[in-house]
């Protein structure tokens, strides 16, 4: 097992007599693709400020490396805000060699850097056009580069690709996973794409600034978000019957019939027992959107 890179304990923080964050605690492992997941007023954006030194909180404490000086901090994370901070009147370059100047002493290992990062995060194209001309793509990938330049250990994603069309988002992701493979960098991730947790190693869900759920994706779904499925049938009256009959949950849809098994067992038993009044089916898998709802509303509809 990776060793932990950031440990959170017991941490808090109010605003009067709203409690944003309250006794949140987790690790982070190296080289995990970490999420951090919940709705708008979790507490999300609060934590996050506070683990990446912008905020100061309340109570508790937290570790990158075993260290919580702010400094070693600062200068081991790279992070991305759902907003984009680049300058627009410089170019990609000027950007990104300005930012190189908090990181490295001299002006070759500057040069060399971002030739490096230009090469990685493929921007070659458009290096020298001012950053307010730029597709949300490209400003993306200029911003990850950006968070790179000082090599951090941990890269803070906060709803990185808010916004973009889904060709830049898989993009986006292309660069990420290239550079977990290449420099096993822990992402530390937020986001409103639950489809975009489903390669993650580990899930944390907060809501109302409490921890309310945690696990693999595949944990979760299995608690959570259990797999339906959907039946066309022959004769809709006697399937319906047979639903009524032998009191099964689910739901009509057009000619299709929607049906909630407790178990992926009892749905096998379902489909046995009506194969000759089946017309079609089609499995559905449950889905971290599926998780999040339940545990977040409570499992309403």
């Amino acid at each position: 097992m990776n060793e932990i890179i950031l440990k959170v304990e017991n941490l808090t923080k109010k605003f009067g007599t709203l409690t944003a964050v309250n006794n949140v605690s987790f690790e982070v492992r190296k080289g995990q693709f970490f999420a951090f997941l919940g709705p708008n007023g979790a507490g999300k954006s609060t934590t996050i400020k506070i683990l990446t030194t912008l905020l100061q909180q309340d109570k508790g404490n937290f570790y990158l490396n075993n260290q919580n000086d702010d400094i070693y901090i600062r200068k081991n994370i790279g992070v991305v805000f759902q907003e984009n901070v680049l300058d627009g009147f410089l170019t990609v370059k000027e950007n990104l060699l300005y930012r190189g100047a908090l990181f490295l002493k001299t002006r070759e290992e500057i040069i060399k850097r971002y030739n490096e990062l230009k090469v990685q995060f493929e921007f070659e194209s458009f290096e020298n056009k001012q950053c307010r001309f730029l597709s949300g793509g490209q400003a993306r990938r200029v911003e990850i580069a950006k968070a790179f330049f000082g090599n951090p250990e941990i890269l803070f994603l906060d709803e990185p690709t808010t916004g973009l069309d889904p060709e830049s988002r898989k993009m986006v992701w292309q660069i990420l996973d290239e550079l977990r493979k290449q420099k096993n960098t822990t992402i530390f991730l937020t986001t409103h794409y639950m489809e975009e947790t489903n390669d993650a190693d580990y899930v944390v869900i907060i809501n109302k600034g409490k921890i309310v759920a945690n696990g693999s994706p595949y944990e979760l779904k299995e608690t959570f978000a259990k797999d339906v499925f959907k039946v066309v049938p022959n004769n809709k009256a006697e399937y319906a019957n047979y639903l009524k009959a032998k009191n099964i949950t689910h739901k009509k849809i057009a000619d299709s019939y929607v049906v909630y098994g407790k178990d992926n067992r009892e749905c096998l038993d379902i489909l046995i027992e009506n194969k000759e009044n089946i017309k079609q089916f089609e499995l559905i898998k449950g889905t971290m959107d599926d998780v999040f709802i339940h545990v977040v509303e409570g499992g309403k509809k």
